[in-house]
């Protein structure tokens, strides 16, 4: 078995790292003797049949980066680079994370996507339909462009569709033509084939195609790296373990708040890539443009990388990367550079050297993140966490630098001191403003079903949200600055989730309507992600408001208040937002029949990660939408609710006993029928795919969908789960640890 543990190669001359990488194998003698002759380069003659008014062949360092270890094998990994400490990075990373029982890599089937964009259209959900109903004659065309390509075992999988509009208001289709191409890049296979389709989907759908080409966005093709490092590898001789550990993720989360610190992260993780992808003749450009992509799909240019303390205290990165890369095709063959850095590395599919380039993009992100914690923050990780707190609420660039410092000075380096600190009229806020506290909610299992009289299974987000109101002498302030809502008070549909609206109707019911009031709230929870926001901020604010006033109002006098708030924020709720906000407590709770609603006293916090997709859903809509539909399929819709009913029930009990394998699949299965209802979004699902591949033992959205929010229970591995998902670009909610 090969080594990539090579000491003292960089104290070698050139011809002694050739002669020792033919000795082991690496280098085959051809290749050797290439490269030790400085013939390895691409010849002029054949640069001439590449590309256009060619004049010469430019060069470019090609380095050797030793100690990889991938899903346990070991891995020299060559580097075509211009800039310095790239490949010493990368070894010294990968020598340490070797240590640490190497790097794990996993990856979706080699699925490029190729588009067909269609014009003219004046209906295009019948264009869509039409296509549909020929998807096996589009597919089987597509293969026949390239039998060979079937016969090694790939070729057009799937077919998607699109629709949008375009500036003028007309309508465009894209076809997504899914491909599986093996072990080739496969531009020119998928060109062909969509080109090839053209004729036919232009009778099909009575359109004009004007584009077909692929996309470089391969989002299909995902490749994800994991790295664990155990705390006694991370001490310098300056720096404690602990300072560099923490440092690193502060790093990483000033990537996920910041675009511009993230465009300079994730430069640091293509310089790796990038170095693999050029030394084995693949399309640098196109992995940049995808990666770059991809690392925006939230809306927000984010840090590809997560990097998070697990728990018993290591460091522990995830990278997830688009990687639609090849080791078979035109230009691999006739460069012979190319084909050395493919022999020097290996891998036997492009699956394997995905996954290479995958886990090197992490070692470089490592490397470059504990440099920088290590010798580039010269105040200590304090300051760069007033920072990364100060970008996570949006801190505007004019009060930036002040609110950092004042957050150090005080020693409260929060969000809501970050909030503060920025509003400028929050300086009232003290304690003696009446103060009232509400929890938000995580639904496990009934969604929907609850909306019918059936049972839902629902546990707390223990202070939610937090309204402090004062008297002034005349008007409503309202500010919400979590939910981009700063000094405003109408009662009109612009300002998120109903909340002026629930406002004057609590004034109205504590016959305050004429009042002045300065009403502040701090939310721990974002707004319209199905985590109970309008509810918790009803019976918050119900509560500062009875205290201010002193009408000692109960709490199922809150509740039933809360629940008109509800009414009018979604129209027709099932309650159990509101009761969660109130009372707090895990729930198994019906609608039609309080005597059926049970407190599940818990012996534990279970171990759930909520995920928020950054897409807001409206409840209102998915519980019309459902009510519709409900109203067409009767028979059916009332089968699945009452297997969700239950499913909820059985739920309870799994809880109760700890039983977190029973409990996954329940909510697995419970997804399956919320997805056949048509409430979840690809999205959601891919949040879904990212929790369980990471280990979760069961993931579903949570609220009534539409966008939104996921929760995955993840029984011992908590950390990993909120790693992919934070890695993926999505905003983690862990439960506060406490007995119910």
């Amino acid at each position: 078995m090969k080594s990539s543990r090579i000491k003292w190669l960089h104290r070698l001359s050139i011809g002694d790292r050739i002669d020792t990488l033919r000795d082991r194998s690496f280098l085959d003698p051809e290749s050797a003797r290439l490269l030790a002759r400085g013939e390895a380069l691409l010849p002029q003659q054949v640069a001439d049949r590449m590309i256009e008014n060619v004049i010469g062949v430019f060069g470019l360092p090609f380095g050797i980066a030793p100690n990889f270890v991938v899903n346990e094998k070991d891995y020299l990994v060559p580097m075509v680079v211009e800039e310095p400490s790239i490949v010493a990075g990368a070894s010294s990373a990968a020598k340490l994370v070797r240590d640490n029982d190497g790097f794990k890599a996993t990856s979706m089937d080699p699925i490029l996507i190729g588009q067909v964009q269609i014009v003219g259209i004046d209906n295009p959900d019948k264009a869509v339909q039409a296509l549909s109903a020929e998807q096996s004659e589009l597919l089987a065309l597509a293969n026949s462009l390239h039998p060979r390509l079937v016969e090694r075992g790939g070729g057009a999988r799937a077919v998607e569709y699109f629709k949008y509009r375009l500036p003028d208001g007309g309508w465009t289709v894209v076809l997504h033509l899914l491909v599986d191409t093996r072990d080739a890049m496969g531009a020119n296979i998928v060109n062909t084939m969509c080109e090839g389709l053209t004729s036919r989907v232009e009778e099909i759908c009575s359109g004009n195609v004007i584009l077909r080409i692929l996309s470089n966005l391969a989002d299909k093709s995902l490749v994800t790296a994991t790295a664990s490092i155990n705390m006694s590898s991370l001490a310098t001789e300056d720096y404690s373990a602990e300072f560099v550990r923490d440092g690193i993720v502060l790093a990483n989360d000033v990537s996920i708040t910041d675009p511009y610190r993230a465009a300079t992260h994730n430069k640091g993780i293509m310089n790796g890539v990038d170095a693999v992808a050029l030394a084995t003749g693949n399309d640098w450009r196109a992995i940049e443009a995808g990666a770059h992509a991809f690392a925006c799909r939230s809306g927000a240019y984010r840090s590809l990388t997560s990097w998070a303390v697990s728990q018993n205290g290591d460091l522990q990165g995830t990278l997830t990367i688009p990687l639609k890369v090849g080791i078979v095709g035109g230009a691999l063959t006739s460069n012979p550079g190319a084909r050395a850095g493919l022999q020097i590395t290996g891998v036997e599919s492009a699956k394997e050297l995905g996954e290479l380039m995958a886990a090197v993009g992490l070692a470089q992100n490592f490397a470059a993140l504990r440099a920088l914690v290590s010798t580039g923050i010269q105040h200590g990780h304090m300051r760069l966490h007033a920072r990364s707190v100060a970008a996570a609420v949006d801190v505007p660039a004019s009060k930036f630098d002040s609110v950092v410092e004042t957050m150090i000075e005080s020693g409260d380096i929060k969000m809501w001191k970050a909030e503060e600190l920025t509003d400028d009229s929050a300086d009232f806020i003290d304690e003696t403003a009446a103060t009232g506290r509400a929890a938000g909610k995580v639904i496990l299992l009934g969604e929907h079903a609850a909306v019918y009289d059936r049972k839902v299974l629902a546990l707390p987000i223990h202070d939610a949200v937090m309204v402090q109101v004062l008297k002034r002498d005349g008007g409503v302030s309202l500010s919400i600055p979590g939910w981009k809502i700063q000094d405003q008070w109408e009662t009109g549909s612009d300002i998120p989730g109903g909340v002026a609206a629930v406002i004057s109707l609590i004034m109205a019911e504590l016959d305050v309507a004429d009042g002045g009031f300065d009403i502040r709230a701090r939310s721990r929870i974002p707004i319209g992600m199905g985590l109970g926001s309008s509810a918790a901020f009803a019976v918050a604010a119900i509560r500062a408001f009875d205290t201010l006033l002193g009408t000692g109002m109960t709490d199922t006098c809150v509740d039933q208040l809360a629940f008109r708030c509800e009414e009018l924020t979604h129209g027709t709720p099932s309650g159990v937002d509101n009761n969660l906000a109130v009372y707090g407590q895990p729930v198994l709770f019906s609608k039609g029949n309080s005597t059926r609603t049970c407190p599940l006293p818990l012996g534990e916090t279970p171990p759930l990660i909520i995920a928020s997709s950054g897409v807001r859903g409206s409840t209102r809509d998915m519980v019309a939408g459902v009510r519709e539909r409900y109203e067409k399929s009767e028979v059916l819709y009332k089968t699945i609710f009452d297997e969700i009913d239950e499913i909820s029930e059985a739920g309870a009990t799994a809880l109760r006993e700890e039983d977190y394998e029973l409990l996954g699949s329940l909510m697995n299965v419970c997804h399956g029928l919320l997805n056949a209802i048509e409430v979840s979004t690809p999205q959601l699902e891919t949040m879904i795919r990212i929790a369980r591949d990471a280990g979760a033992s069961g993931a579903k959205l949570t609220g009534a969908g539409g966008g939104g929010s996921i929760v995955a229970l993840c029984p011992s591995n908590e950390d990993a789960v909120a790693a992919a998902l934070s890695g993926a670009g999505y905003e983690i909610i862990r439960l506060e640890s406490r007995k119910e």
